[in-house]
């Protein structure tokens, strides 16, 4: 059986599974604003991370120190609510101390058996996460947490953390705090978390000096809409692995020689295999778009702590022939000028400013979006028996992934993404183009697949 297509056994949830975890000590009762960069649309889902580890960790301990953590991010331990009764333009959080939801489960695996497929997971793995039966996105807790003791001893520790109270490095803020104390009960947080977002607030009167590309009030609808078509078909996940070997071999592709990131190299690698694979016919000139998120917090001074939404999409763009026709250099630079162009305050205002016209929505419709989630230590989360033997997203998504490599160089990178059943093989070809030709000519070691996994040693 492929990776890709396991599907996992059924969680059991004992008596009364399901609880509600409440700060351990009175917290301020009010409502939190929300920025432009917090409630945007885009964001209202919530993040799913799943940790694999080998040694359980005390439920009790658990419990104990997550209700002592939400002192401090209380606001998790709150809900969601609208400004308005009429509409849901404008959220903001009702800090209540109602707690966040933790739920109880077990599975009848093995860590071992877990950790080869998840690095493709599929709908199966959503056994590791609650699901909150709910009318609205609003209805749903900020924070849910699911705890899978393994027949082996270990655990899965799954987290739904809202998007719209936290950003990739909040969330790793808030679980290393949680991990912090679990393992010291009596310690007070390393990084204390800085709740207020006023400093995010539209100017009066809102003036966009700057115009984000990542944005759009474009009406009617695009002629083509490239998410909409990839959304219509099934759905397989992919996963390469990119060491810094393949990195610097990438980099040697970029002619003119050019000095880039891994990141920025990468990045505009996929794009282009990306773009190359797709199975629809595309005008040429059409403009397609990679939208990836920049930190925005050292450019605008935000206090240490800050775990709001403090980042921008940057937003590179191209025809699709120049994207397709051009070596790799022609993408760098477009991602290189992107993150430039969002290291400027007035243009970080200027978005903020943007997106107070509640019609203003995140352009997808031509686009392939990156979140980087590798240079986060997310993957060193220690509750206190050890570091997780994995961590990545519950499920793979269109929205493409930039995860660490566990057990691999710390400078390494998986990108995870899922792609139409139909594209599979045209879009695996285009990521490893360039290692087929140097294993071609003989100078390049051996390149080894596992079902939709790529990854080259």
């Amino acid at each position: 059986m492929s990776k890709s297509s396991m599907e996992l056994p059924d969680c059991i949830y004992p008596c009364q599974a399901i609880t509600n975890i409440s700060p351990n000590a009175p917290t301020p009762k009010h409502s939190l604003y929300l920025s432009n960069l917090d409630d945007q649309k885009f964001l209202r889902f919530s993040i799913k991370y799943l940790y694999i580890f080998k040694k359980s960790v005390n439920l009790d301990h658990l419990k104990c120190s997550l209700s002592r953590v939400l002192v401090d991010y209380y606001p998790l331990a709150g809900r969601l609510r609208s400004c308005s009764l009429d509409d849901d333009k404008k959220l903001e959080v009702d800090c209540n101390g109602e707690g966040a939801l933790f739920v109880e489960a077990f599975m009848a695996i093995t860590a071992d058996e877990l950790v080869e497929p998840s690095k493709l997971p599929n709908k199966s793995w959503r056994k590791f996460m609650y699901k909150v039966e709910s009318q609205s996105f609003l209805d749903v807790p900020p924070l849910i947490v699911q705890l899978t003791t393994l027949r082996c001893g270990g655990m899965v520790l799954c987290t739904a953390i809202n998007h719209c109270l936290c950003d990739g490095i909040g969330t790793s803020q808030f679980l290393h705090a949680w991990a912090q104390l679990t393992k010291q009960p009596q310690t007070n947080l390393t990084i204390q978390p800085f709740h207020w977002r006023h400093v995010l607030k539209p100017r009066h009167p809102p003036t966009v000096n700057l115009h984000n590309p990542g944005y759009t009030k474009t009406q009617p609808p695009p002629q083509v809409n490239i998410l909409k078509l990839i959304q219509s078909q099934p759905l397989l996940p992919t996963s390469f692995i990119f060491n810094p070997s393949h990195v610097l071999y990438l980099k040697k592709q970029c002619i003119p020689s050019l000095k880039c990131t891994t990141f920025e190299v990468v990045a505009a690698h996929t794009w282009r295999s990306w773009i190359r694979s797709l199975n629809l016919s595309l005008p040429s000139n059409l403009t397609v778009k990679l939208l990836f998120s920049i930190n925005v917090r050292t450019i605008l001074n935000l206090q240490k702590g800050y775990y709001g939404n403090g980042f921008l999409l940057g937003c590179a763009e191209s025809a699709i022939k120049d994207l397709v026709e051009n070596n790799l250099h022609h993408g760098v630079k477009l991602v290189q000028k992107a993150k430039s162009t969002v290291n400027n305050e007035e243009y970080i205002r200027s978005t903020v400013d943007l997106l107070e016209d509640k019609m203003v929505k995140t352009d997808v419709s031509t686009s392939l979006v990156i979140s980087q989630w590798s240079k986060m230590g997310l993957e060193e989360v220690d509750f206190g028996e050890g570091k997780p033997v994995h961590m990545g997203p519950l499920t793979s998504d269109v929205y493409c992934l930039f995860l660490p490599v566990i057990g691999g160089d710390v400078n390494a990178v998986r990108v995870v993404v899922s792609v139409p059943e139909s594209m599979v093989e045209s879009f695996q070809y285009y990521m490893n183009e360039s290692w087929e030709k140097k294993i071609q000519n003989g100078d390049y070691v051996k390149n080894e697949y596992h079902a939709n996994e790529s990854s080259f040693f």
